[in-house]
Parts: structure tokens; sequence; C-alpha cells
């Protein structure tokens, strides 16, 4: 199933599982729904089952949203005393939609205990309240962590899938089948057997290609399945770097102080973070203005002057000055607690767990005491290429995924086959009804989110744009000090240029691109033109290999013309 099936699904409102190999684009297909959603005027819940992937999503972890805390079975009583938190009931009583992302790390207990509350706080029989509940993950990931027994060892992971909450909710399952992360053959195949439980003798050789002991490019992330092999590497690579003039940056917290600590302990950027000239780091978070990705690596090369920010120069070459960025607990609209740091962490080495949700172009993985299954395919599916896998070599359990997750499988895509097949079967007319109809459920409608009175503050919004560009601010300050997004910016920039109101060359010149990209980017947009003079933006990424970013494009486009 493609993203855009996929998306098509969501909107009808029914609940849906949302699945997928890594890299196949499910944290896109469900930030365009949320997108969507509170374009319409509807806010949808947002929580994931770890703090991490909560801090991934700008949400809650499900167990602070529904009340349950650290618990995974709850009692009549636990309820009673949930229905008398006015915060969580309110949040559930308003909620239309709930988007619960990796799921595959959520017990099955603590499925059933979330749709309970569900049910009881919005007095309703029907599965998670009457709730549309949108499931993302992928199950040949990392499992539920388990409950140990009395001999002090681990029960068998019970998988939210056979949760009666599941069976209940009865989601359609949509597994989708693009690729943008593994663009090697080779490498996808092998990745391919490891995930069907098809290890051949071929498969290994190729892994075993991979293994030895490398001579390590220090730009090159390491993955270990422990803690204390990566705070180890971490700890002596810093040391060995000169003590002349090392940087700390002190992480900073607003709102409640109990939502804030768990900000912290979840996010990957530490609290105290110090940093030296030739630090090997890694970004923590998506930028806003697609400058860098949670996963991008680099070395510190410098820093700032003004305020010691530091300068991070990629693997690709590119110099950034990081600014400190927000992680942030919200419900709606409203902030509760957010955390303030520069998005790095050391990243000589991170753990398999953390990496989880990463792409990586290179990585020195060792999976030779991976202990869990599907640790070894989160490790080996971060990496882009077989050409960037250092493998310091593998067990027999790195190669295993669960065997019931296996079986599941099969199952699941043949249900999203059917889901798939049963909705291009319904009439255009059909499917936009569905969605209308779901909207007006949800008390929104088309164009009843943000973009509503659109006419009445343009105006003033271009107006505003167009005074902060005497004071010479970044993109990005400006996007922060209007609270808006970096491709609005530019989308005022275009606007004012359109009508000649401002010329690029005078009123904005400190944005301007280097000379180097702007002749980098003129060469693919002439070559565009050829066959469309409005010089289109995405055969133009393709064309310079996606290394800019849709917005880089439309700031040079407008210099260029």
């Amino acid at each position: 199933m493609t993203q855009s099936q996929a998306l098509e699904i969501l909107k009808t409102g029914g609940n849906v599982f949302l699945t997928g190999e890594p890299g196949s684009g499910k944290t896109h297909t469900v930030n365009s729904y949320v997108k969507y959603l509170r374009a319409c005027g509807v806010e949808p819940a947002i929580t994931a089952s770890t703090g991490i992937a909560a801090t991934h999503i700008g949400g809650l972890t499900i167990h602070a949203w529904s009340g349950i805390g650290i618990k995974s079975v709850i009692s009549s009583h636990d309820l009673d005393l949930i229905t008398q938190k006015e915060r969580v009931v309110k949040r559930v009583l308003n909620a239309k939609v709930l988007i619960i992302d990796e799921i595959s790390m959520l017990s099955a207990d603590t499925l059933a205990s979330v749709e309970w509350v569900c049910r009881e706080l919005r007095q309703s029989t029907e599965p998670f309240g009457g709730l549309q509940v949108v499931l993302v993950g992928d199950f040949f990931q990392l499992p539920p962590i388990s409950a140990r027994n009395e001999d002090g060892k681990s029960n068998p992971a019970i998988f939210a899938f056979n949760s009666p909450a599941w069976q209940r909710a009865r989601p359609l399952v949509c597994y989708l089948s693009e690729q943008h992360r593994q663009e090697d053959q080779v490498y996808l195949a092998a990745l391919t057997a490891v995930r069907r439980g098809m290890v051949t003798a071929k498969v290994r050789e190729c892994l075993q290609g991979r293994c030895g002991e490398f001579e390590a490019d220090d730009q090159v992330t390491k993955l270990f399945p422990h803690n204390i092999d990566v705070d180890r590497i971490n700890e002596q690579e810093l040391a060995r770097l000169p003590d002349d003039q090392p940087t700390v940056y002190k992480m900073e917290n607003y709102g409640a102080p109990l939502l804030a600590e768990g900000l912290k302990k979840s996010c990957l950027s530490p609290e105290l973070l110090t940093l030296k000239l030739g630090a090997k780091v890694m970004f923590t978070k998506n930028s806003p203005e697609g400058k860098y990705v949670n996963g991008t690596t680099g070395e510190v090369v410098a820093f700032s002057n003004l305020n010691r920010r530091p300068i991070i120069k990629t693997r690709n070459g590119r110099q950034i000055e990081v600014e400190p960025v927000e992680w942030a607990v919200t419900e709606g609209v409203r902030v509760l607690a957010k955390i303030t740091q520069i998005p790095l962490r050391l990243a000589w080495a991170i753990t398999v767990h953390k990496s989880q949700g990463m792409s990586l172009d290179a990585a020195v993985i060792d999976l030779r005491s991976a202990f869990e299954y599907g640790q070894g395919y989160v490790a080996l599916s971060r990496v882009r290429s077989l050409s960037g896998l250092y493998l310091l070599g593998f067990n027999q359990r790195a190669l295993e995924v669960h065997p019931e997750v296996l079986a599941k499988d099969q199952h699941l895509r043949k249900q999203s086959k059917e889901a798939r097949e049963a909705f291009d079967r319904l009439a255009f007319s059909e499917l936009n009804k569905m969605h209308a109809n779901f909207l007006k459920v949800c008390g929104g409608a088309v164009g009843r989110g943000p973009k509503k009175s659109v006419k009445v503050v343009a105006g003033a919004s271009l107006a505003n744009t167009k005074s902060l560009l005497p004071r010479k601010l970044s993109l990005v300050q400006m996007a922060t000090e209007r609270g808006v997004i970096v491709g609005t910016i530019i989308n005022h920039l275009e606007q004012l240029v359109t009508a000649r109101e401002l010329d690029a060359l005078i009123d904005f010149s400190h944005l301007k691109p280097s000379p180097e990209q702007l002749a980098e980017i003129k060469k693919a947009f002439e070559k565009v033109r050829k066959t469309d003079p409005s010089l289109p933006l995405s055969p133009t990424r393709r064309l310079l290999g996606n290394k800019y970013t849709f917005d880089d494009l439309r700031l040079a486009r407008l210099f260029l013309k």
C-alpha cells in the first residue's frame, strides 16, 4: 500500500494499524494526517509507547495521556482514581483521534488498560470509547519490555496485537510498501531476508563480507546493544580531544516539573552537553526547515564568536550553526512543559535502542552480544547502504526475528491487501463523503483549521514578516519570532517579491545562498527549464540528488529570478 492510499483510509475515521518496513514512510504518513486534521480544525491526541518516541513526535507517552502511569494492568480502584484526575478526564473526553506511535513496544496489557480508561471516561461501550485509534509501528522492531517472574527470568513478550483491545478495535491494516531509506538493492534483499526469517548462506556471506576490525573513520557512528559500551566509548573519545575551551550547554526547562523531568529523561540530548572541537556528534531532532534530521552525524569544527553556538560540519560537507530547540509536552495548542537544549549528543557510539527511528549514512555495528529478538534487524536497517555498514561481528540472535511476529506478518500483509482492494473499489465521491462525514462527527470541516480567515490576516502577516527584514535575522529566527515554520517565511518573501514590494538582492541579501550553492542550483534549474519554464522544485531536487531541501530551492529561486 502506498502512503497516499493509507492517508485516504485514515481520513475516513476508521481505526488503523499503520505499519511497514523501516524507511517505508510511517512517520511521514502520520505527520501528513496530523497536518490534515489540524487544517480541518481537529486536534489529534499524539502519544507514543516510550518517552524517546514521544519526544520525537512532540506528544505525551500513552501512559501519561491515559493516566495509567507506570502500571500495565490497572484495577477498578486505579480507574476510580483516574476519573478524579481532571486534566486526564478533560483530554480523554476532548479527544477525537488517538495516535499511538511505536506500538511494537506497548504490551497487550497496557493497550487493554488504555482502552478501558477511554471507554469508562467517555461512558461509551464502543472500542476506545468511540475514538479513532491509529496504531503506528513495526512489530519486527524492538518488542515490549517484559516483566520478570519470581526466578528473575523475563516472561515472554505479549504483543499489542494479542490484546482484547486490539480485537475490539479491529483496525484496518495499512502495510506501507514504498522504500525511502535503502536504495541499495543487494542490502535491501539481505534485510528483507532477515525480516522474513529466510537467512540463507548467501545472506550470511553478504553480512560477513562487512565484518572485521576496522580503522574506523571517526565520523562513523558505532551501535552497541548495551549502554555500558556506549558510555565508555563516548567518554574515552571526548577525553582524547584537547582540553582547551570545552563548551558546556545546560538544558533549560519550563512548566510542570514532573512532565519536564520526563522530557529530560526521554530526550536524546543530555542535560549537560559538553563539546570540544573535533567532537563527533549526532543531531537528536528533525530540523523544521530540513537542514538536518534525527540521526544526521557530523563534527564540531568551530564555535560562533557571538554566543559559542557549535558549528557542525556534516558528512556531506555542509556547515550548520546549531541553535537550541525545544521538546515539548502539549495538549492541543497548550504547552504543558518544555525543555530547551542544543539538539546534539556525543555520537562516537549509541545504543541500538536509541537508534530506532534514525537513518544513518554509515555505522560501525557490534552485534556480538545481541540479546533480544529484532535487535540486529533494527541496527542493520538504520544504515542506508551495504557500503555504509561496518560489522564488528554478530551472533545467532542478531539475525533472528520473533517467531510469533513472523507468523503474524503474513496475516497483516493479507489484511492490508484486502483493505487496499476494498477502498480501490469505492467511487471518488463516496470516499470524499466518508471523509466529510468523519470531519463533521469530529466538529471539523475542510478549511476550518489554521487556514480559516486567511484573507483577513494575510496582509498583516506579510507586513509583519517584511518588518523583520531590516534586523537581518536568519530564516529560523524570523520563523521563531513569528511562531511559524521556515516555509511560511519563504512563502511570504515570494509573495512580496511577486508584488514588487521587495527586491531579493536589496531587501534580504543576507539570506542569499553561497555563490557555489547558487551556481549548482542554477545549473539544475536550467536543465529543468527546458521542459518546464516555471522552474518546478521536485525534478530539480531529484536532479541534485536531494542535496537541498525544498525551502533551499525556493529561496535560491528568488535570487535566480
